[in-house]
């Protein structure tokens, strides 16, 4: 921040000479190049002329340079004629992929010489090369990583023959967070942009150990083809940013937007950003650099559970137990009952032993016993080792289906007809087209439902805010819980059988079952608050269940479900589901749906539909 101020306070009066360098006829036509545009981070204003990005004024050398391009552009080259006393704080030095074009642009021969010494020093230090864009897969339990996170490691010429990646660094845009807010406001926060967002360069296995261990999140490595003098001018704009604000919000202006404008600033004239008006969602803007061409290859970096999981997928139910007791007590290493075992089963438990541990001291403080046996069975693993681990790759995350939903459906209810028209912002829920997705995973964030009866009777059916469900089975190493919670508007069953729009927040937690490779079963405990104008009351609140099957079949994806609200009202509610996915591509599904409404209040209901779903960004 000092260096800017510093820059800021020179250039105040600047030398008249720099005036001569530049003329008004070409400072706007340099100032519309996409080049500059991408360095100031500007971008079409809604009631014409130019916003930038950047919400931050100490980046901006002319006092209206935020909206003026031009404005921006001559002060910058006022500012590179300084005087070169003020070393790292002159415009050369804090602009440097400014002043490297300005310079090859307008041919300043004559600007002074300036030793950028931090700036020489921070840039031979990272020795841009070649660069890979990061996907750190969806992480449930964190609300800043539901729809997963993009970064960028910048690699050094001899990291590909070398394999030394982890020497690398990583350029990382994210929320700026001061104070211990909880997980309900940083949501909300993130939301209404409430923090700062700002961009970091740390060391790539700083970043590798946070996803990939902390978080237990597998790793999607896309190494591109900039050349090397793109991705040193991409890391040199990054310098430009630092201590740099801008807004940040979830859904548009969040890592993956921002790490797009970055990769436009290393090759001008991509059209990476236009793509995403209303929200960028890292799935997709990974899925734009793939079709920008940029991609040479993919690596993938399995998470710690992950591998764990995979290692302990062959072992029979007693061998697993013996996991857990030697990763308590690895003395039993040596028992007769363990030495009894074939010597290939006890490679396999051994390694699986040791890779429990590893897992379980993710994010904890080191612990003298548990390294000690650790130690252990490293020592027996060198032994006896086990054959190596393969670890299958999962779908491709860009190749799934676009995260916006639009459907349309035609249905009867109680003997009424009716079509049903939806959107849904994003992304993904338990029966959509599942390749590239996890099953058992849903998020859904902003959809609405509409209906037109007969007698065109059009009616708001349901205006979902958020619908989150994790359904992670739990296996013999690993006891996760499940969980699922929902917001927003929807029609429930009221007195003579007609429908009440209530508003509602619920939420349960439970556990789900692998019964079969591609079936899983769940049942949780739930709770609801709801506010019916039917109910006397402003809020009621509920206990209830869930539960019910999932399968992944040749077709696509089929639950049935049951469920049951029981309000301290009295009113008691059920319903028994059921959904049937085909997978007619990658972005279209058509989808059968049957469901039978139970109250207390009237007779039961039952409904069935047919709706086809286009995914479509």
């Amino acid at each position: 921040m000092l260096k800017r101020l510093a820059c800021l306070a020179l250039c105040a009066s600047p030398a008249l000479h720099a005036a001569t360098h530049v003329d008004n006829s070409r400072s706007e036509q340099l100032a519309s190049d996409p080049y500059w545009l991408a360095l100031g981070h500007y971008t079409p204003a809604r009631l014409g002329g130019w916003r930038s990005y950047v919400d931050d004024p100490k980046f901006f050398l002319a006092a209206e340079g935020a909206h003026h391009p031009d404005a921006e552009l001559r002060a910058t080259v006022e500012a590179l004629y300084a005087p070169a006393s003020s070393a790292d704080q002159q415009a050369q030095c804090v602009y440097p992929a400014r002043a490297r074009w300005l310079k090859a642009q307008l041919h300043l021969t004559d600007l002074p010489s300036v030793d950028c010494q931090k700036f020489n020093q921070w840039f031979s230090d990272i020795a841009p090369d070649s660069a890979v864009l990061v996907f750190p897969a969806a992480y449930l339990n964190s609300p800043s990583s539901m729809f997963g996170h993009t970064l960028l490691r910048i690699d050094q010429a001899d990291v590909q023959s070398d394999k030394t990646a982890l020497l690398s660094y990583a350029i990382n845009f994210g929320a700026y967070i001061q104070g211990n807010d909880n997980s309900i406001l940083y949501a909300w926060k993130g939301l209404a942009g409430g923090y700062p967002g700002m961009f970091a360069v740390v060391p790539y296995q700083q970043k590798l150990a946070e996803y990939n261990s902390l978080e237990n999140r597998d790793l999607w490595e896309y190494r591109l083809n900039l050349t090397h003098e793109e991705t040193a001018r991409m890391v040199e704009h990054v310098w430009e940013l630092q201590e740099i604000k801008f807004d940040y919000f979830f859904f548009d202006e969040n890592c993956s937007y921002r790490l797009l404008e970055l990769l436009q600033v290393a090759r001008p004239g991509l059209q990476l950003t236009g793509q995403f008006p209303l929200t960028a969602i890292p799935t997709d803007t990974v899925k734009a650099v793939s079709h920008a061409g940029m991609v040479e290859h993919v690596d993938y970096r399995p998470s710690r559970e992950r591998e764990l999981l995979t290692r302990a997928h062959p072992m029979a139910r007693d061998e697993q137990q013996w996991v857990l007791k030697i990763s308590a007590d690895t003395t039993l290493l040596q028992s007769p009952a363990f030495k009894a075992l074939p010597a290939a089963r006890q490679a396999l438990i051994q390694d699986a032993a040791y890779r429990l541990e590893r897992y379980r001291a993710t994010g904890q403080e080191r612990d003298k016993a548990r390294t000690e046996r650790s130690f252990a069975l490293l020592r027996a693993i060198n032994g006896n080792p086990p054959p190596v681990l393969q670890v299958a790759r999962p779908g491709l995350p860009e190749k799934g289906h676009d995260s916006r939903t639009w459907d349309v459906g035609a249905g009867n209810r109680d003997g009424q007809n009716f079509a049903e028209y939806g959107l849904r912002m994003a992304y993904h829920d338990l029966n959509d087209n599942a390749y590239g997705f996890p099953l058992g995973a849903q998020i859904e964030i902003l959809g609405l439902k509409l209906r037109q009866y007969e007698g065109n009777r059009w009616q708001l059916q349901n205006l979902n805010l958020a619908t989150i469900r994790s359904l992670t089975p739990r296996t013999e190493l690993l006891q996760p819980w499940s969980w699922q919670v929902t917001s927003g508007l929807e029609r429930v069953i009221g007195k003579h059988g007609h429908e009440s729009l209530v508003s509602h927040v619920n939420g349960g937690a439970g556990s789900t079952w692998q019964l079969a490779p591609d079936l899983l079963g769940f049942a949780m405990g739930t709770v609801r608050v709801e506010h019916n104008n039917n109910f006397d009351a402003f809020v009621s609140p509920a206990a209830g269940f869930d539960t019910g099957l999932l399968w992944r079949n040749p077709l696509g994806n089929f639950s049935l479900e049951a469920a049951g609200d029981y309000f301290t009202n009295g009113e008691v509610r059920r319903t028994l589901s059921l959904n049937q996915q085909w997978e007619l591509s990658r972005n279209l599904g058509l989808r059968l749906s049957a469901q039978r409404d139970f109250s207390q209040l009237t007779a039961p209901q039952n409904e069935v539909m047919l709706s086809l779903k286009w995914y479509h960004y």
